[in-house]
């Protein structure tokens, strides 16, 4: 949906965005620009090549005049999943494009760059493309171009998830970033504020609530249309999961006790052999990979990287569940409307923590269109296998979070930084 800002305030949010995927691409090698962990991520070179196709296909394609693609094999090689595009190279072998460099790759981006600035021109603007009104211009060009930024935003998390879990893959256990106490990069963090943890649990009484966009800002087209869902009584944990608390369940010989886990999630643990989180590591003590390297666990912290199965197997053993994704928007919206009040019981960690795995199967709300053209592709697609997560993590943008933003992955994804929130039914619960 179109944020109808001036065109200079969209303009310099757009160019705040592609900087930002600069500094974090500086904080690495092209030797780690090039290199892809598993079929799941994608190298940082391909991130920053797919962004700046993103804007090249949907933009400059339907809106330069006089148009001329930077190189022809691009629309191939840097085509995600977008089949009324054309054709896609292969994404497990992503890693395998050592041509085009990472130079050119970034010299990609400042051409693409330079033509974009051009659009932000008035319509009369001998750029544009003569042949469409100025109308039609003004309304489609600013709405791409609003996608095209968030669009970015969603591959800037990517980007160092990816890299965490390429960096995790070497037996140096290499840091990306200095330490915390020598201070964070201004672009990236990987650490969550430690937060006390309480035993009061939120209660909230039986309702038919509204869920969904609301408002005249952007959001993507999986979270409208908004609408109605009755919720009976229930209450939610007022921190995530940490560390600490997921370590007791791993004492408890959690990993080996088929009770709580489904049946699809016990063979997948057997299958692959997990005992513990994705980025825990066990020695004399137990340490955690992280972008600044190995360090002692944090048993205060959020635990992270956790895959749908492992949530609701925890949240089993713990005597709860997992919220569904109109509790937690329910949660989420009472929470900001008393957001005012000063109070030590506040529902913390709904953002820049972690993901918060739902037990929600990733559906279209009803009366969900899809819309016109390979656009449409970018989310109706998936809407099968996966489960929704909520909130946002500390990899997020800091303007990309909202309360009805739908994240979505499968059951097994482990690399994002996904976490977990308790539930209990009232009635359960009592």
């Amino acid at each position: 949906m179109p944020s109808h800002r001036l065109p200079h305030q969209l303009l310099q949010r757009w160019m705040q965005v592609r900087e930002r995927s600069l500094r974090i691409a500086a904080c690495l090698s092209a030797e780690d620009a090039g290199a892809q962990s598993m079929p799941d991520a994608s190298p940082l070179k391909w991130h920053l090549a797919h962004t700046t196709w993103f804007y090249e296909t949907f933009i400059l394609a339907e809106f330069e005049s006089g148009f001329q693609a930077f190189h022809p094999a691009f629309r191939l090689l840097f085509n995600s999943y977008y089949n009324g595009i054309g054709e896609k190279h292969p994404r497990p072998q992503r890693g395998l494009l050592t041509r085009p460099s990472l130079d050119e790759v970034l010299g990609y981006r400042q051409d693409v760059d330079r033509r974009m600035q051009q659009l932000f021109s008035p319509p009369s603007s001998e750029s544009l493309n003569t042949t469409l009104t100025a109308t039609s211009i003004s309304a489609s060009l600013d709405e791409l171009i609003e996608l095209g930024i968030q669009h970015e935003q969603q591959h800037q998390e990517l980007m160092l998830t990816d890299i965490k879990h390429l960096l995790s893959c070497n037996p140096m256990a290499p840091a990306m970033l200095a330490s915390i106490a020598a201070g964070k990069n201004d672009a990236i963090t990987d650490h969550c504020t430690d937060t006390v943890q309480t035993q009061q649990w939120h209660t909230f009484a039986a309702e038919l609530v509204t869920i969904g966009h609301a408002g005249d800002g952007f959001c993507f087209d999986n979270e409208v249309p908004r609408h109605r869902q009755f919720v009976e009584a229930f209450q939610l944990a007022p921190t995530l999961v940490s560390n600490g608390d997921y370590l007791a369940f791993i004492d408890d010989g959690g990993y080996q006790n088929p009770v709580h886990w489904l049946a699809e999630g016990w063979d997948w643990i057997q299958q692959h052999h997990i005992r513990h989180p994705l980025y825990w590591r066990h020695g004399s003590d137990w340490q955690e990979y992280s972008l600044y390297g190995l360090r002692e666990l944090p048993l205060q912290q959020a635990v992270c990287h956790l895959s749908y199965f492992e949530a609701s197997a925890y949240a089993s053993w713990a005597g709860a569940r997992l919220p569904t994704e109109a509790e937690w928007e329910y949660a989420a919206q009472q929470e900001k409307q008393h957001s005012q009040e000063a109070s030590d019981n506040a529902i913390s960690q709904l953002f820049d923590c972690c993901w918060q795995w739902t037990s929600s199967s990733y559906a279209p709300y009803p009366g969900y269109a899809t819309a016109a053209g390979a656009i449409g592709e970018y989310n109706g697609k998936f809407m099968a296998n996966q489960y929704v997560l909520r909130g946002s993590s500390c990899f997020t943008p800091k303007d990309h979070s909202r309360i009805s933003y739908r994240n979505f992955f499968p059951s097994t994804a482990r690399w994002q930084r996904t976490g977990i929130r308790l539930a209990r039914s009232v009635a359960a619960a009592l």
